[in-house]
């Protein structure tokens, strides 16, 4: 346990003096915890269940867009995941740096990140259920588990290749991925399918993954393949990172993230006539359209924030931010809501139709506290 820097303190190498702008990139913090306050709902859903009540107009669109998309599209809930693994990679340049000018050798820096994930591989397959044994319905990839591999891939890449070659092996990762599913036949479908049935992904998960599948039936939502593209994913991040790291200003960082995110929203969009934004594959148009709206939004925060100064606001999101792997496991061991049922339960019973709405409001509140605890005592948990 240790007072985190600029990265996040759940997955990144610690970060801290790298000979450019010492200042602490608040926004990254607070994006995480943006992110992950999503994640810390239960269904139905604490943003559900305020819309509902509040009749918040449009409802079939906030519906759709707080649910995955069923297979081609894109909704704000296929958004959470890329954008978690894009802020992780705006830590690496931070991380990587700072401890290559400590003094620390490649090699044992390479034993350090190997360490972390197959750290975060083992609460992975726990947070699945593995400690109940049950071997033949049980679910060996998941998201712990993406992160994991898109973390290291990516990590080894920033640690060995400069940046121009690590924005090679970006470009290189999503076309590789995409002349893949693109060229190598499914036997009964062809080439170039890209049905739930017919795709290439799915085929090899139902070859060579054990277990039972999610998302979708005829393969993984985090299987083997489509590991490839989370890569890049993190990469992404990873360039912004470098970006941020720069000595180019404040209003010039901003300008690239938000051309860069709206052009990357266009490419995705246009490599999506071929090679379909679709979320259950990770494909490559659907990795560089969220890389487009990632960049976006943390510029948002990034100008809010760092820029202008304006931080309180974003305090709750940055206490979430600065556990978030931790509160990600634990809401999966630990029931909050026999807490919150301890203290809002009375309030819940005589709110009438609202009863839903004030316990999964306290659910959230219990899980913030919990943090604020571990925030307060300088508790940062590493894997």
């Amino acid at each position: 346990m240790s007072d985190p820097a600029v990265s996040s303190p759940s997955l990144a190498l610690s970060t801290g003096n790298t000979g450019f702008p010492k200042a602490r990139v608040h926004s990254i913090d607070a994006l995480r915890g943006f992110d992950m306050f999503f994640l810390m709902q239960e269904e139905p859903g604490f943003l559900l269940l305020l819309f509902s009540a509040i009749h918040l107009p449009y409802e079939s669109v906030w519906r759709h867009h707080l649910d995955h998309t069923e297979w081609i599209g894109f909704t704000f809930w296929d958004f959470i995941a890329p954008l978690f693994l894009f802020i992780v990679g705006l830590s690496l340049p931070y991380a990587i740096s700072r401890r290559l000018a400590e003094g620390e050798s490649k090699g044992k820096l390479f034993a350090h990140m190997a360490r972390r994930t197959l750290v975060l591989i083992v609460l992975g397959l726990i947070f699945n259920g593995f400690l109940l044994l049950n071997f033949a319905d049980f679910r060996y990839t998941g998201v712990l588990q993406r992160i994991a591999l898109s973390y290291f891939f990516a990590a080894i890449i920033t640690l060995t290749c400069k940046l121009r070659g690590q924005a090679l092996w970006t470009a290189a990762l999503l076309l590789g991925y995409w002349a893949i599913m693109a060229w190598i036949p499914v036997p009964g479908f062809g080439r170039g399918v890209y049905t739930p049935q017919g795709n290439l992904e799915g085929y090899i998960d139902r070859l060579f993954l054990p277990g039972k599948f999610c998302c979708f039936l005829y393969g993984d939502n985090e299987g083997y393949l489509s590991t490839i593209p989370s890569v890049a994913t993190v990469m992404f991040g990873v360039l912004c990172g470098h970006l941020l790291r720069s000595s180019w200003t404040q209003r010039r960082k901003l300008q690239v993230l938000v051309c860069g995110g709206l052009a990357s929203l266009a490419v995705g969009l246009l490599w999506g006539l071929k090679f379909p934004i679709i979320t259950r594959l990770w494909t490559s148009s659907y990795t560089v359209f969220s890389n487009g709206w990632a960049m976006l939004l943390f510029a948002l925060f990034y100008w809010i924030i760092d820029v202008k100064g304006h931080r309180k606001w974003a305090f709750p999101f940055e206490v979430i931010g600065l556990n978030s792997i931790t509160i990600y496991v634990i809401q999966n061991i630990f029931n909050f809501a026999c807490v919150a049922v301890v203290f809002a339960g009375g309030l819940a019973n005589r709110a009438g139709a609202y009863h839903e709405l004030v316990m999964a409001a306290a659910i959230l509140l219990t899980k913030w506290l919990f943090l604020y605890f571990l925030y307060r005592q300088k508790i940062f948990l590493k894997v």
